[in-house]
């Protein structure tokens, strides 16, 4: 299906590379961020690797916008990624002022959603394999359904880590 939409293969190929480099960055970036032995450790290097980690997904939301125009699954899993793109952005640009004006707490939460974020695309693969494969639904349906989930669920986990640490 993509070879029908992809006008342009070597942009689409350079775009989902780079979607998943940055990704891949923001997810080694991310533990060592949220860890707080670390963060105790040498705030200096907490704080470097934050701008990593807030850097590798601003830099990733080009990509991440470009190649939702090709996902599978047609224009609702195009507007999944389009709504999946906007809240990690949003979330870790929410982090990212929140420490600036020295609220931990609110950087902390912001953060956390939008480290869950990070994990959207193992999400997808876990649910569209208990979909298709378990429940017998088409690859594309399934898919589909998966995007919403993905980030869906992640944002709803990460609520839930942040309540837990307001209760405790």
């Amino acid at each position: 299906m993509k070879d029908q939409l992809v006008t342009n293969e070597s942009l689409w190929l350079f775009m989902i590379r780079t979607h998943i480099a940055l990704a891949i960055i923001s997810l080694l970036t991310g533990p060592l961020g949220v860890s707080k032995a670390i963060r105790a450790k040498s705030t200096s290097f907490h704080r470097w690797n934050g701008r990593i980690y807030v850097l590798s997904i601003f830099f990733n939301f080009v990509p991440g916008i470009y190649v939702s125009f090709f996902a599978t699954g047609g224009w609702l899993s195009t507007i999944g990624f389009l709504l999946l793109s906007s809240l990690w952005l949003g979330t870790t640009i929410l982090g990212y002022f929140s420490i600036k004006r020295k609220n931990v707490i609110l950087h902390s939460q912001w953060i956390t959603r939008s480290f869950f974020l990070s994990f959207a695309n193992m999400t997808i693969y876990i649910i569209v394999a208990v979909a298709h494969h378990v429940m017998s639904f088409s690859y594309g349906h399934s898919y589909t359904i998966a995007v919403w989930l993905s980030w869906s669920i992640n944002l709803l986990l990460a609520e839930w880590v942040i309540r837990k640490k307001i209760l405790s």
